[in-house]
């Protein structure tokens, strides 16, 4: 992708070669795994936690004076915003328990989900799960970050599963389903009203797009603003999962190289950016995100690159940064989003 200037046909941007960028990726890589160096600042850190520590044991006491004399502040009420919360976890288990009671108890009819080309209601999606209302619990749902999750990325999704079936995932903790993403709509707006009723506390919550087909952004930005899911205590922040390896082995209709997932992910986005009334939705959705991040199971060792790549439509490697040239090209047409107040 690149952005030109309407007066001189100059790139807005001007992106640092792949080449360039990796060498210095093996540079930084180099300088963390240093013997020496580990050694060094290791024992720095020692130093400024002993400096810190000296510091409490002498001035705590007159911290604590200071901060008593400070009109209408303390911990409960001073702003505070929580960040990195992936938005279908965002409710206490306690929460999504209640939750789901009380639409078995007044919408039991309500047809939720198309399983083996049948239509099924929630009383009869529970009912094959030989569960009711009733026996539902915390430690039924099963949806709590225990210790067993640490350093297994595979454990920790299966916690978005309630009672361990995905299908309960898709009905209640998905946007894009039978019932248009319904109950998580209400969910969140039950969030907010807790955000709201809370006054000082804020949150950024983590919606995905996945690139499979270049309607994900649209389809994401419809259910934001026909659920007006806007609140001045929230912001929104993209994910994209690294799952081009996945879509390669299933061969995923669409995708028949990583350029069409670039493609997927940033075309809409310069789309809007030049044209906003092409997008209406998508446009008054991005005035809420705050920033777009790339995530995948941190554990995992990552390839090492060559130094010399061919384009993204042959491997599986993009040319030029494309966030970064949008980020610009928003900027110039003052499309920043908007932050905490």
């Amino acid at each position: 992708f690149t952005v030109l200037c309407h007066e001189s046909d100059k790139p807005l941007f001007e992106a640092v070669r792949i080449n360039e960028y990796f060498r210095d990726l093996g540079a930084l890589a180099r300088i963390v795994s240093d013997p020496e160096l580990k050694s060094f600042t290791y024992r720095r850190l020692q130093l400024f936690q002993a400096r810190f520590d000296l510091h409490c044991m002498l001035n705590s006491n007159e911290e604590k004076q200071v901060q008593r004399m400070v009109p209408h502040r303390d911990f409960y009420n001073v702003r505070k915003v929580d960040t990195h919360v992936h938005h279908s976890a965002a409710m206490n288990q306690k929460h999504l328990l209640r939750f789901i009671k009380k639409k078995l108890k007044t919408e039991p009819d309500t047809v939720v989900i198309n399983r083996d080309n049948k239509l099924l209601t929630l009383q009869e999606v529970f009912a094959s799960l030989k569960l009711t209302a009733y026996e539902l619990s915390v430690d039924t749902l099963d949806v709590h970050a225990d210790n067993n999750t640490f350093h297994r990325f595979d454990r920790f999704n299966l916690k978005y599963n309630p009672i361990g079936e995905s299908r309960l995932r898709e009905i209640f903790l998905k946007t894009d389903n039978l019932i248009g993403g319904r109950y998580l709509a209400e969910l969140t707006k039950e969030l907010m009203d807790d955000l709201e009723m809370s006054k000082y506390q804020y949150a950024e919550y983590r919606l995905s797009i996945y690139g499979r087909t270049p309607n994900d952004w649209s389809k994401l930005a419809e259910w934001v603003c026909d659920n007006n899911l806007f609140h001045e205590n929230v912001r929104w922040m993209i994910q994209i999962p690294r799952l081009w390896h996945a879509y390669k082995e299933a061969n995923t209709k669409g995708l028949n190289s990583f350029n069409d997932l670039l493609s997927n992910i940033f075309l809409p986005l310069f789309k809007v950016t030049l044209n906003p009334a092409s997008n209406p939705k998508l446009h008054r959705f991005l005035q809420s995100v705050v920033g777009i991040d790339c995530v995948d199971d941190e554990s995992k060792p990552e390839h090492r690159f060559c130094s010399s790549l061919s384009s993204a439509v042959a491997v599986d490697v993009a040319q030029k940064p494309a966030l970064l040239v949008l980020v610009v090209l928003r900027r110039s047409k003052h499309q920043e989003p908007q932050h905490f107040a």
